[in-house]
């Protein structure tokens, strides 16, 4: 691949891996420990991700079971995801913190693909603003003595790359989607 190509072709790819994170996250009615990733808990002043002060496991489909490794930790835990977007209650017997994950309601689940696909409009967009600024860095190159059939093959080299995020992104949404739906 040419050198002027790969530092786009690598920004569309981290927009694709964005798009996949934020996907993780999103549950469907399952147990997912990722759900957990974007919550932080106050470790000793520091804001700490929660897989780093507890045991994260997933002993039944629907139930995730946080286990901190310090017992003060267990409130502390338990207000992170109360503040957080989840929307589930945690329970806890001092020890243990349990999340239980209702069935998703008709009415969510198509919310939450309604979600999805924004989410995957947004990275199909954000693809195509990469794709302008290099056309853009290409017009440049015109300055600089490079032909324009070089400039042309670079252009469609981009669309290319465009192309195959897009169909990527596309994949993603339609994998997501399905698995929200599916019940």
């Amino acid at each position: 691949m040419d050198a002027r190509l790969e530092t786009f072709d690598t920004k569309m790819q981290k927009s694709l891996n964005n798009l996949e994170e934020e996907y993780s996250a999103i549950r469907a009615g399952r147990a997912n420990p990722h759900v957990l990733d974007k919550l932080k808990v106050d470790y000793y002043g520091t804001p700490t991700p929660i897989q780093s002060v507890a045991n994260v496991n997933v002993p039944e489909p629907r139930m995730i079971q946080i286990q901190p490794w310090e017992a003060s930790m267990v409130k502390e835990i338990e207000k992170a995801i109360m503040t957080s977007d989840l929307g589930i209650n945690p329970t806890n017997d001092g020890k243990v913190i349990r999340l239980v994950f209702p069935e998703l309601t008709e009415e969510r689940r198509k919310e939450l693909a309604k979600d999805i696909k924004k989410k995957g409009e947004n990275a199909k967009v954000a693809i195509r603003n990469i794709r302008r600024d290099a056309n853009d860095s290409f017009k440049k190159l015109a300055k600089e003595d490079v032909s324009e059939d070089e400039i042309k093959e670079l252009e469609d080299q981009a669309q290319k790359m465009t192309d195959k995020y897009i169909s990527l992104i596309e994949k993603a949404v339609e994998v997501k989607t399905k698995e929200i739906l599916t019940v």
